[in-house]
């Protein structure tokens, strides 16, 4: 389905809101060591009307017509508006499961409770939702002989190698990773190694990873991925958009989104003020950023009234990929939350467990980032700080299936420094009827009773 108008995109200072850079340059920060973020001609894209947007991307919606099946490429003017559509790479990102959490809703007191699942997305994450964005870019200055770019790199907590390793290799462009070692789950780990990527587990935590590829990267012959390269927000924040959309444009009155690198946060702000700004919704809903305690800077700052921000040392903690104590995003993700009276909270580890263990009691499968943001969750329905009545959305940032040992070693209580209250271990038995027999019908008497 081609695109009937052309429409302009192009870096500024996300500060100031001032100063030009065209996409095709190789620029992450403004010269006064700013931010900087995409801009789009909100006014030419104004020329079409709400309604007249609203069916577009409708009529894109998980179809397959290439690009714009995709959940990002479906809204490509608003992404990406001037990249050949032969230049996008995409591996059909977004379009995820807007899960309705009933049964746990109902257990909380809630009637209108969902979960946005991006884990079930092709490696398992919502980093994907800005990695086509950004490997496109890349590609399409590659292809068009633009720059002269050797390959891709990023810092990682696990998920953004995976995603970065995966659109490098469909494209055939070479991807190095920085990894900390022994920090990431094994799963997580295989991913980039299984897509034939430069692997590199070093000695340091993200934050240290995260510096050396700010250095790897300074003569422009391997191009940053990191979420300080604002191409990814411009896929990251069509979340929020999607979520709209999946509510046929109804907007919710909560968001609750774990935050590490806090790319996540600003993006989902950004496409809400965007199509806004197109008379697509009238409002903002209230959005809290979740943080697990023993990586918590920005609730730090945030228990401040903002008045100030240290950097930490992130402890270790179940939520690996949110293990972030010096977030590179973190003055977007402030002015943000700012703007809007967004809000931020933390979990502990038993907290973070308990949740995660929970809700899958009830049908899900969560990542422990995603028990970050449950605990939050169930914090401000405690304090009445979240209505019955509200409708609720969590944000599932990753697949439980990328976190299978500290899910198996709260269910067989090895986790530690927390009790499992809700741990279900394997019962193991000899192979006899009458054994088997009495152990179906204990279980079945405690379940309903």
């Amino acid at each position: 389905m081609p695109t009937l108008m052309t429409y302009d995109a192009w870096f500024r200072d996300a500060d100031s809101g001032t100063g030009r850079w065209e996409l095709d340059e190789i620029v992450y920060r403004s010269p006064t060591g700013g931010l900087l973020e995409v801009a789009h001609d909100l006014e030419a894209l104004k020329n079409r009307s709400a309604a007249g947007w609203m069916k577009l991307w409708d009529s894109r919606y998980k179809r397959t017509q290439w690009p714009y099946g995709s959940g990002v490429w479906g809204k490509k003017e608003l992404v990406l508006p001037n990249i050949p559509d032969e230049h996008v790479v995409s591996l059909d990102e977004g379009g995820s499961n807007l899960f309705w959490a009933d049964r746990f809703g109902r257990e909380l007191g809630l009637k209108d409770l969902w979960v946005k699942q991006c884990g079930v997305s092709h490696t398992g994450s919502f980093k994907d939702l800005g990695m086509t964005v950004l490997v496109s870019q890349v590609n399409h200055l590659i292809k068009s002989g633009k720059q002269k770019i050797m390959g891709v790199a990023c810092a990682s907590t696990g998920d953004t190698s995976a995603a970065l390793a995966a659109y490098c290799a469909a494209a055939g462009i070479t991807s190095v990773v920085l990894l900390p070692r022994g920090k990431i789950s094994p799963a997580q780990l295989i991913q980039p190694i299984a897509n034939n990527s430069l692997t590199l587990a070093l000695d340091t935590d993200f934050d240290g990873c995260m510096r050396l590829v700010q250095q790897l990267t300074e003569d422009n012959k391997l191009y940053l991925a990191n979420s300080m390269n604002s191409l990814r927000v411009e896929g990251q924040k069509t979340v929020g958009i999607e979520i709209v959309q999946q509510f046929d444009w109804d907007v919710p009155d909560w968001i609750f989104i774990p935050g590490g690198n806090l790319g996540n946060v600003s993006a989902l702000y950004k496409g809400f003020e965007e199509i806004q700004a197109l008379g697509i919704i009238s409002r903002i809903p209230k959005i809290v950023c979740c943080q697990a305690e023993s990586a918590n800077p920005l609730y730090r700052a945030f228990k401040t009234g903002w008045k100030e921000f240290h950097p930490i040392t992130a402890a270790p903690t179940q939520a690996s990929a949110i293990r972030i104590g010096d977030p590179v995003s973190r003055s977007k993700a402030i002015k943000a939350l700012m703007k809007h009276g967004g809000s931020v909270e933390q979990a502990s580890e038993q907290e973070l467990a308990d949740a995660m263990a929970r809700a899958d009691r009830t049908g899900l499968f969560n990542c422990p980032h995603t028990g970050v943001a449950l605990a939050a969750l169930i914090k401000f329905v405690a304090r009445g700080e979240v209505k019955p009545g509200e409708r609720v959305v969590v944000v599932s940032t990753a697949h439980g299936l990328k976190f299978g040992d500290p899910k198996t070693a709260y269910h067989t209580d090895t986790l530690p420094g927390v009790v499992p209250r809700y741990r279900n271990p394997p019962v193991e038995l000899a192979a006899d009827r009458t054994a088997v027999y009495d152990a179906v019908m204990r279980h079945v008497e405690r379940s309903v009773g």
